[in-house]
């Protein structure tokens, strides 16, 4: 077998085929659509929300919430796999989609009542709504 200079550890041997096909959708959509415009997306300062519905599209956001909420039902490894795979494109675009998944959609998921996931976690799921939450560091504060 020869060395695959990007999974030297075969790791991809590994996983389930749900989990080949999601690493191989998402890489394919950070090769056509995210790598070719990131770069003039940084140049110009700007964040391209223009692909947050092809991500929503591709279950993205919340993908490992239950299916009932609009989500994708995928496992953690699934999860972990769009996240490296979104990151070798950028890594705003993986936060975008961490952060609205395990920040904002997953604690709604799992302390909200079910009238909060109803409301809120299907219009996440279809990118139609952008969660945020605030961080600070006591006692120094944020910059």
């Amino acid at each position: 077998m020869a060395l695959n200079p990007y999974d030297i550890f075969d790791v991809r041997s590994l996983l389930t085929e749900e989990e080949c096909a999601v690493q191989d959708t998402v890489g394919r959509f950070t090769d056509e659509r995210v790598i070719p415009i990131i770069g003039e997306c940084f140049d110009e300062g700007r964040f391209p929300r223009e692909l947050v519905p092809e991500i929503a599209e591709l279950g993205l956001l919340g993908s490992s919430l239950p299916e009932q909420y609009g989500c994708a039902g995928l496992n953690g490894v699934s999860y972990g796999l769009i996240c490296q795979e979104l990151e070798r494109g950028d890594s705003g675009i993986r936060s975008f989609v961490s952060v609205q998944s395990s920040l904002c959609m997953y604690p709604i998921y799992a302390y909200g009542s079910e009238e909060q996931r109803m409301r809120w976690l299907p219009d996440m799921a279809a990118g139609k709504v952008i969660g945020c939450f605030g961080l600070t560091e006591p006692p120094c504060g944020s910059v």
